[in-house]
């Protein structure tokens, strides 16, 4: 069966639409001219709520402003409402990278939102003599005001949700580490035995990594806040009222529930794309200090048998086609993974900002694209980390303890007892014999078995700052 259509008309002439469609005109040659993802931004629901958002605060300042006849005003505010609810999805069907610096991401959604606020009114999709797509939806905007604030607010929105799982990754850590609180090992530095430290310290560490970023998303945050709405165009406010900047970021607050502010200068602000450089720079320090954990995990499992086989991470599939038995650290390497696309994502959003040519950037969407997904990813691959992989670990403690006595890097606790010289003969000693530093010094007689018990206490040598340290002997 034929599907039924309505005919819209543009500047490119008459175009056949579906007839069931909420979009329009535009938004059809959109999804003809830029299939190039395979998704929407209806996969990207901050941003189609976001668009909403800024709809309803343009909506509510041309009401005020008397712009806007209120019977308008309200069907426009009413269908914004739905969308931002999850209403209509899927009528967003535009690829997220265009051409035109986002104009069909922003066409898009004053088609949707027309036609929705012509029905709420009882008027067909299409009647547009009553409700226009661009002379009351989009009345005293531009897609370059619309559409960068519109991102801001939906990476804010994302970003948020990026620091809860954050939170409750270091939560996670934290568990861990204190229930590995005791756990004498090893510590490494460049892969060599280095000195001992305890399991829980090296949990604790993955935690405050995991807080600091959430401290850094929070300013990067601060600065996606300021908003060009108003700007129009270029930032100059052509065909804009004198006060509907003010009053539309107004509403924006109250709307978004954020601390949406007018930029400074509107046309710095409509070229610049500094704050979205900074976050994918936040993304990015999050990506690899994920990496590094990741890495961490993985090398300190190897094993079961011929690895350090410090840690046990839980088995969460087998690991092999043709090895039975084999169990891989999958978790940490799809962690891994989303942070080598998020590096990739952030030289994206470098390239794409430095791009930019005179009064807008043309390549805001390609920008927008790689942050949200750099973002989703992200949360993703912190939840799946918490929740499949951190809680399982286990230690293995006997293993963990027994390397500590058997490397020379116990040398090091003594050295300023015995001085660095002796040191050294005892640490060459140990690797030609195989016998433990301790068992040596107290056969040279250096220390008094009380004095080598005491120094070699595992609390002593994982917090060494609560023990007074007896001068080098001469």
């Amino acid at each position: 069966m034929t599907q039924a259509t309505r005919i819209e008309h543009d500047l490119v002439g008459d175009k056949e639409v579906p007839a069931d469609a909420y979009y329009g005109v535009h938004t059809v040659r959109a999804v003809e001219n830029f299939a190039i993802t395979g998704s929407t931004i209806a996969q990207f629901p901050e941003l189609v709520a976001s668009l909403a958002a800024v709809k309803q605060a343009a909506a509510s300042a041309n009401r005020d402003l008397g712009l806007l006849p209120p019977d308008i005003a309200e069907a426009i505010t009413t269908a914004c409402q739905e969308i931002r609810a999850g209403r209509f999805t899927d009528q967003f069907v535009v690829d997220p990278v265009q051409g035109g610096a986002g104009t069909s991401t922003n066409m898009n959604a004053n088609e949707v939102i027309a036609n929705r606020a012509l029905e709420i009114l009882g008027y067909p999709r299409g009647f547009y003599e009553v409700i226009h797509p661009l002379d009351h939806v989009n009345l005293g905007q531009s897609t370059n005001d619309v559409y960068p604030t519109a991102v801001r607010l939906a990476l804010v929105t994302s970003l948020r949700r990026l620091g809860d799982s954050l939170q409750t990754l270091a939560a996670s850590f934290s568990a861990k580490a204190a229930e590995f609180a005791d756990v004498l090992k090893m510590g490494r530095t460049q892969l060599q035995d280095a000195v001992p430290m305890t399991l829980g310290q090296e949990f604790t560490t993955y935690a405050v990594m995991s807080e600091e970023d959430c401290q850094r998303l929070t300013e990067a945050a601060a600065l996606l806040l300021e908003c060009n709405l108003g700007g129009t165009a270029i930032g100059t406010g052509i065909n804009g009222h004198p006060g509907y900047a003010e009053l539309a970021c107004t509403h924006l607050a109250e709307i978004s529930g954020e601390a949406v502010q007018p930029a400074g200068d509107f046309i710095e602000a409509t070229q610049d794309c500094g704050a979205f450089v900074q976050l994918s720079g936040v993304l990015k320090r999050v990506a690899v200090k994920l990496s590094k954990t990741c890495n961490d995990l993985r090398l300190t499992s190897s094993g079961p048998t011929a690895g350090l086989g410090e840690i046990n991470l839980p088995p969460v599939q087998a690991g092999s086609s043709i090895m039975p038995g084999k169990v891989n650290p999958v978790i940490p390497e799809v962690v891994n993974q989303v942070a080598f696309s998020v590096i990739g994502n952030d030289l994206t959003v470098t390239m794409a900002a430095e791009a930019g040519q005179l009064q807008l950037n043309a390549f805001e969407p390609v920008i927008a694209y790689s942050l949200l997904r750099s973002l989703t990813h992200l949360r993703a691959a912190c939840d799946t980390l918490a929740t499949r992989c951190i809680p399982g670990i286990t230690a293995n403690q006997d293993h963990l303890r027994n390397s500590v006595y058997r490397s020379i890097g116990l040398v090091t606790a003594l050295a300023p007892h015995i001085g660095y010289a002796a040191s050294t003969t005892l640490a060459r000693q140990a690797l030609t014999t195989g016998r433990t530093i301790k068992d040596l010094a107290a056969e040279a007689g250096l220390l008094t078995p009380e004095q080598l018990q005491k120094i070699l206490r595992p609390e002593n040598l994982t917090q060494p700052f609560a023990q007074p340290t007896a001068p080098a002997t001469p």
